[in-house]
């Protein structure tokens, strides 16, 4: 069948700036012209029926136009697909993210901005879980307890900036000494897929682990040091004590 685009939007339960939009992104090819007037057809459907199922897993657009480009294999959808997969609490918006932590909308804004809160992509739209709430409440603590915003702000973005450093550093690793060597096994896709997607849900845990443990251990001793210089006898000892409790 042939559709203008305001048919294929209500068919394919998508608005017309959306069909519009994945054109613009190369993820839907243009439509055929007869006169000045655009028709498309039902596999301009079948596309927009996939995209939002790709999506649905959560799935980037930019992962969704290499897979139907044909640039991603077998091997690589399922890691995109492991990488991509949201939590099953992942269902907060941002603004019922604000009600739920009873911090201001606007201050979770700065914050993502910053770099502090990382949404994740559900169906093409930001969703936040209970770890983001209690994150959120973590930073609403810093500001009670007498924190200035700015300087807040200014270390969640140093902080961004630093943990995206090692991020990038960590997937290159993974992609150089795990990705790379399974790819070029000789293994059947399937068996291949499996084992990477394994490899992936394994080592993600221990590094989380790794960078959390570290990033607290030298929390606490740059802390004690600081109070060693100019901390009092009873601020000497509570740090003592916090140090043992964390050990």
């Amino acid at each position: 069948m042939d559709y203008r685009v305001e048919q294929l939007a209500a068919r394919a339960d998508v608005s017309v700036d959306t069909v519009r939009f994945y054109q613009a992104r190369g993820l839907l090819h243009p439509p055929r012209r007869q006169g000045r007037v655009a028709w498309y057809g039902d596999d301009h459907l079948d596309r927009l029926g996939e995209i939002r199922r790709l999506q649905a897993r959560g799935l980037s657009l930019a992962a969704v136009r290499r897979l139907l480009a044909g640039e991603l294999d077998a091997v690589d959808e399922a890691l995109a697909d492991a990488v991509a997969r949201p939590e099953p609490s992942a269902r907060f918006t941002m603004a019922e993210l604000a009600e739920r932590s009873g911090i201001p909308l606007g201050l979770l804004q700065a914050l993502s901005r910053e770099g502090m809160l990382v949404a994740q992509r559900v169906g093409g739209e930001e969703r936040f879980t209970n770890a983001d709430v209690e994150a959120a409440a973590a930073g609403l603590r810093l500001l009670e307890a007498g924190l200035p915003l700015p300087e807040v702000l200014e270390l969640a973005r140093r902080h961004h900036e630093a943990m995206r450093d090692v991020a990038e550093r960590a997937v290159a690793l993974f992609d150089d000494h795990v990705r790379h060597p399974l790819r070029e096994s000789g293994l059947p896709d399937a068996e291949a897929a499996a084992r990477l997607v394994d490899a992936f849900t394994t080592l993600l845990p221990s590094t989380i682990a790794l960078v959390a443990h570290h990033f607290e251990r030298t929390l606490l001793a740059v802390a004690q040091e600081h109070i060693d210089r100019v901390g009092g006898e009873a601020e000497l000892a509570a740090v003592e004590r916090q140090v043992v409790e964390n050990a």
